[in-house]
């Protein structure tokens, strides 16, 4: 039997919510092992001078605790 675990983590990108998202994972998998699956909990962007300047995640990522 598996046991999982769940944590949320922040993560932003000037480019897309799916860089965020692989950022997200990069960089929690330096300290998280095993990570199994990542579910997008929100999205948001910051706007300046009519642009869209930064792209941000709040996800959930699953792990499996050894």
């Amino acid at each position: 039997m598996a046991i999982l675990k769940v944590i949320e983590v922040l993560s932003n990108s000037e480019k897309s919510w799916e860089d965020a998202t692989r950022k997200a994972v990069k960089q929690a998998s330096k300290s998280v092992k095993n990570i199994k699956s990542v579910y997008i909990h929100e999205q948001s962007a910051t706007v300046k001078d009519d642009e869209v300047i930064e792209f941000r995640v709040n996800l959930k990522l699953t792990f499996q605790v050894k």
